[in-house]
């Protein structure tokens, strides 16, 4: 099977080159992440997303629950480097993979902090280079240092905590040499000073190397998605990623919230509004009472809907993209569709002297008018033709 470039999705920035990664395996490379940016690359239909760069201060970050949605959907979810090893650690129990040793770092509390791969770079103009030092990169010189026997553990925790001292904005291989002076002694320095002049690895750069080679060997196996567990995100989230998101028509995407905002102004949208409020309360009421839709009932509520649409199979996956669906999303409104049915075919039992199915059925009628029709029709009948004289 031909491989695609949209397979595997690369959240880059400063860690590394997007050229390098291209290099590494076939990839889409996008900027740093921020708040929204996981929910719309899956309109990409990636097999394998890699978080290795994502902002921290200037916009809101990536949030956990786009991460989760991705795995939901079936997605594999690689993290490492910087931002994505932070995130891997935070959600390594519900399915992301954590790649490298920044990863491994935040998993066993060595760094606890955002700040640790903080730095100050350049703009998207400019590649994004890195114009200070990450802190990680700092503790991983000290130890290549105590490996090389340039630093004891006395000189080489003075480093890193000096570096720690330093505003990540400020903090330049420069600026950490000045402040760790008064700790070592002259010896120390100058061993420092001859070692470092050889250069130090960027250990971001390495381990969003080994992410991104990582998931490009997933993808290469070829294995189907495999959803994961489904999840019900609170309504803040939910609202969050109607105006977040976007809907993929074609190879076109179009902004979720401009969807939302045509949508209001329908003129049948306080109908649809009602139609959904009332299918979402009754499968809310069917769940608190102990009701739950089998897979069965979940699977014919998808086929009615889908013969309802009338789409034929080889169209259904882009019609899901222009609805601004995919499977998980799907299933979850059908299950809600299975939820209102059995609310409805219990009603007489789900409250005391509950309504009958007739009841209902009479209410409704008299309230929309079709009650009196029926009568009219029935008297006008039973009433015969006009006999003539």
């Amino acid at each position: 099977m031909k491989r695609r470039s949209d397979d595997l999705v690369v959240f880059l920035g400063p860690s590394l080159p997007e050229a390098e990664a291209r290099r590494i395996a076939p990839c889409t490379v996008l900027p740093p992440a921020r708040q929204g940016d996981v929910w719309r690359a899956l309109s990409l239909k990636p097999r394998a997303l890699v978080l290795v760069d994502g902002v921290f201060e200037a916009q809101p970050s990536v949030w956990h629950h786009e991460l989760l949605a991705a795995m939901e959907a079936g997605v594999a979810v690689f993290g490492g480097g910087s931002m994505g090893a932070l995130r891997a650690a935070e959600l390594a129990g519900q399915g992301m993979v954590g790649v490298g040793r920044i990863f491994g770092w935040y998993r066993d509390g060595v760094a606890v902090d955002d700040s640790e791969v903080a730095l100050l770079h350049a703009d998207a103009e400019h590649g994004w280079r890195p114009l200070t030092v990450p802190l990680v990169n700092v503790r991983h010189a000290a130890e290549q240092a105590r490996k090389a026997r340039v630093l004891g553990r006395p000189g080489a925790q003075a480093l890193v905590d000096a570096a720690a001292a330093v505003f990540y904005q400020e903090r330049t291989w420069a600026r950490i040499r000045e402040a760790v002076e008064p700790a070592w002694t002259g010896p120390v320095r100058d061993a420092w000073d001859a070692w470092f002049a050889n250069g130090v690895e960027d250990l971001k750069r390495l381990d969003a190397m080994e992410c991104i080679r990582s998931a490009a060997e997933f993808v290469s196996q070829s294995e189907p998605p495999r959803p994961g567990v489904p999840r019900n995100p609170s309504s803040l989230v939910r609202r969050r990623r109607l105006v977040e998101d976007v809907t993929r028509v074609g190879p076109r995407p179009v902004d979720s919230g401009r969807v939302m905002e045509l949508l209001r102004s329908a003129p049948d949208a306080a109908a649809w509004a009602e139609a959904g409020l009332r299918r979402a309360l009754l499968a809310g009421w069917a769940r608190s009472l102990g009701l739950a839709a089998t897979e069965e009932e979940i699977a014919a509520e998808e086929a009615a809907w889908w013969k309802e649409r009338g789409i034929r199979a080889s169209r259904r996956e882009a019609f899901l993209a222009a609805s601004g669906l995919d499977g998980p999303g799907l299933r979850r409104l059908c299950e809600a569709r299975a939820l209102e049915r059995l609310a409805l075919l219990n009603a007489s039992r789900l409250l005391p002297d509950g309504p009958s199915w007739d009841e209902a059925l009479a209410s409704e009628a008299r309230l929309g008018g079709q009650w009196e029709q029926a009568a009219r029709a029935l008297a006008e009948a039973d009433e015969g033709p006009d006999e003539g004289g």
